[in-house]
């Protein structure tokens, strides 16, 4: 007997990725029904299936490294190993290649109920409206149940007749050598049925296409990429089959002022260097929680302040969808440096800067320091 991974083609210990992939190559180049029923590549076909049967399945694979065909087969010619149902060796194999000639039972029935299709929107959204929740309106193209003919898709008075080339199933089943090949049947598409006199709203179809508006309530917390389940909002199913559902997926918008960390909100507020140096109140811009709430909020900003200062509120950032916590506002301060100065604000801040000394810039202190330091360390390296 021929070495089974001659047969196909692959290296011992090769993955089982390298032998599906080399199966199916094969496979689908001698199957019988591309070579009209010839009797080489059935041979051939069936070996494939023998040495593939064998490789993919651990045990039996363990088994063959090790003892050869005396391992699977009980010494070898005593009429090779035995054969799975096709539908569990080759669905997963085929399913591309030949769609459903090898459905078998497995397959739902082409003729029963037939649950609607899930439907897609993509819903954009602005930071407010994901802080605070909102209710949005939309509008969402989707398949109904045709009224006329009540989803049958024959005229209203009429009735679909059972198809006389598979009975009704939906299926039709040929010999092709040593297997039992199931195909769709071709006059009814596998519907098992015919529409002889189609309804006109639906064409024959059972089904119609138009647009519905539907108001979305948006929890308040959302983020980028949250989903919103509607159940039975997707399209219609067929002959009496449940809807499918209606996914929308959510994005937030940039806003121009805050970031989002997290459940935290960060902002940067201009503060003047007079107010930066002595202290005060600024406010600082937030995020309204009702229509009659404020969107301003008091900051103490402490005396010496400087740029990059982070003063954190808390509870005033986003809120949780799991529970009720919220996040924090972080206000980063920015110290503006006054520009357009007249004379007289010039003199006034030449004299302040006169009377300020390093205990009031203690951090340029530091750093000429060691700028000193660094220079000294350059000019000494200069003249060696």
């Amino acid at each position: 007997m021929r070495d089974y991974y001659e047969i196909l083609g692959v290296q011992r210990g090769c993955d089982d990725a390298t032998l599906k992939s080399a199966f199916r190559k094969l496979a689908m180049e001698h199957h019988p029904d591309r070579n009209g029923g010839c009797e080489n590549a059935e041979g051939r076909f069936k070996e494939l299936n023998e040495a593939y049967s064998i490789l993919a399945d651990p045990q039996k694979r363990a088994a063959y490294d090790r003892f050869g065909h005396a391992g699977v087969n009980g010494g070898g010619g005593g009429g090779g190993p035995q054969f799975h149902d096709i539908n569990d060796i080759f669905g997963d194999v085929f399913g591309q290649a030949f769609g459903d000639i090898f459905g078998g039972g497995r397959q739902r029935q082409q003729n029963g109920p037939e649950p609607g299709q899930d439907l897609r929107y993509d819903l954009e959204i602005d930071l407010a409206q994901a802080y605070s929740g909102a209710d949005v309106e939309i509008t969402v193209p989707s398949t109904f149940t045709c009224e006329p003919c009540g989803g049958s898709g024959a005229k209203p008075g009429t009735s679909p007749t059972t198809c006389s080339t598979c009975g009704g199933a939906g299926r039709v089943r040929a010999a092709q050598g040593f297997f039992a090949i199931e195909r769709a049947c071709p006059r009814c598409n596998g519907q098992g049925r015919l529409v002889l006199d189609p309804c006109k709203d639906c064409k024959g179809h059972g089904q119609v296409r138009r647009e519905r508006t539907l108001n979305v309530a948006i929890p308040a917390g959302v983020d980028d990429g949250s989903r919103i389940r509607l159940a039975g909002e997707g399209n219609a199913g067929l002959r009496g089959g449940p809807k499918g559902d209606l996914y929308i997926f959510l994005s937030v918008r940039p806003h121009d002022l805050f970031e989002r960390d997290g459940l935290d909100l960060l902002v940067t507020v201009p503060v003047p260097m007079c107010k930066a140096a002595l202290g005060g109140e600024i406010e600082a811009p937030c995020l309204k929680e009702t229509a009659n709430c404020d969107s301003r909020i008091s900051v103490k900003v402490p005396e010496g302040a400087q740029t990059g200062k982070t003063i954190r509120l808390k509870g005033k950032g986003m809120p949780s969808l799991r529970g009720p916590q919220r996040g924090d506002l972080v206000v980063e301060l920015f110290v503006e440096t006054p520009t357009r100065l007249n004379a007289r604000q010039k003199e006034l801040m030449r004299q302040l800067a006169e009377e300020c000394g390093s205990e009031q810039h203690p951090e340029s202190s530091g750093f000429f320091d060691k700028a000193k330091s660094f220079w000294g360390d350059l000019t000494g390296a200069e003249g060696r």
